[in-house]
């Protein structure tokens, strides 16, 4: 039961620093005018794209750390920061509705979608952290589940991007952005905090 409650819980975080609805209404912005097989396509390769950049980052990260001489709660300060900056963004930014491209739309898998759209500097900074935080075996173990669980959701979103716009509209999904925001306001917070607090005990 504490596993599967540690699962949810870093899922929950995972998937919405990938800002999985901000994503989608770009993805549907870049795509307008393509085939939906296109979209699926793009959508798949998105989505390995994404898994790629997020184990290496999970996995690695605290390597970075030892190799610049950065303390977890430094990192913790900056990350959230960085995470604040892109709930902020994500709140107010406009979603552009014109096609931004009209050349092959796969090219553009991993550079501007993968990254930085889905894996910013915030989603990196804030899963370089919760990867330093992870101890031992079976934390990484249900870590790097749940991370990949948060990329298939986000990748599913993205394979019936259509689909989703057609049943809530592209307005329903730059609600759901601007809501996505806010929890990301509150995460960044909480990171902060936390760095704060272990640096004045």
């Amino acid at each position: 039961m504490l596993h599967a409650s540690f699962f949810f819980s870093i899922y929950v975080k995972f998937f919405f620093i990938m800002t999985p609805f901000f994503v989608t209404t770009i993805f549907l912005s870049m795509t307008k005018g393509s085939s939906e097989n296109d979209q699926k396509r793009l959508a798949l390769k998105v989505t390995l794209a994404i898994a790629i950049a997020c184990l290496i980052v999970l996995y690695f990260g605290k390597y970075i750390f030892d190799l610049f001489g950065i303390t977890l709660d430094a990192f913790r300060i900056g990350a959230g920061a960085l995470l604040f900056l892109t709930a902020v963004d994500l709140v107010q930014k406009d979603v552009n509705a014109e096609p931004s491209c009209n050349a092959d739309i796969t090219k553009h898998a991993v550079v501007p979608l993968a990254i930085p759209v889905t894996v910013g500097p915030g989603t990196v900074g804030a899963l370089m952290v919760m990867g330093a935080e992870m101890k031992g075996v079976v934390d990484m173990s249900l870590g790097s589940l749940s991370l990949l669980c948060a990329i298939v959701s986000v990748g599913v979103m993205l394979y019936l991007s259509s689909k989703i716009e057609k049943l809530i509209g592209t307005s329903g999904l730059i609600v759901l952005s601007k809501v996505t925001g806010l929890i990301l306001s509150a995460l960044s917070a909480q990171i902060i905090f936390t760095g704060i607090k272990n640096f004045l005990v």
